[in-house]
């Protein structure tokens, strides 16, 4: 999923080529997909982070904890993601100077980071077809295309909340002690049928 997430944001620069001044949009398009990726990576560490806890917690049979992992986490990622909006949002004017020289590129890419910000908050996958409707069918240029990405982020995250807070942590904490339990039932056969 990873792979295509990048393959998806490649994509949106590929087709900005498509766009009236191709020029412009490919140039705004690449800020603003170097800005997404480079704080996206904060939302991966993070999630990696409480995959790995909640797994643990999970596997050690304690639900409770592993549900109280989900709600830090996902209030640090809260957290993240409004320090985030706030320093793009502060940066957005001189932000593209970084990038170019060009006033109509860096006036351009002022324009696009709030969208860019919005999205960042929203930190999933997204869905390249949405983003080509918008940008396309109702010709509003590269912000179509972004405003895809975050309608996309939105509705991800919807959907990963409701199956968050209709998590059964009792279940899930009995299926990974089993899982867990049935392991070291493998690895005490595999040690008893090793020859010594």
């Amino acid at each position: 999923m990873v792979c295509l997430e990048l393959w998806s944001f490649e994509l949106l620069v590929l087709a900005s080529g498509l766009l009236p001044n191709p020029v412009v949009e490919t140039s705004v398009l690449s800020i603003c997909l170097n800005t997404s990726l480079t704080i996206w990576q904060i939302s991966v560490g993070l999630g990696g982070a409480a995959s790995i806890r909640v797994s643990n917690e999970l596997g050690a049979g304690n639900p409770q904890v592993a549900k109280l992992a989900v709600y830090v986490i996902v209030g640090i990622a809260v957290a993240q993601g409004i320090v985030v909006v706030t320093v793009l949002l502060s940066v957005r004017k001189v932000l593209g100077r970084a990038f170019s020289s060009d006033p109509k590129i860096i006036y351009y890419a002022a324009s696009m980071i709030p969208i860019v910000a919005c999205g960042n908050f929203l930190d999933g996958l997204q869905c390249v077809l949405s983003g080509l409707l918008l940008g396309f069918h109702f010709h509003i240029g590269g912000r179509g295309l972004w405003l895809g990405i975050v309608t996309a982020l939105a509705v991800q995250v919807l959907c990963l909340s409701l199956v968050t807070i209709f998590t059964n942590w009792d279940k899930e904490a009995k299926k990974a002690t089993k899982r867990v339990g049935s392991s070291d039932d493998q690895d005490d056969n595999a040690e008893q049928s090793i020859p010594k």
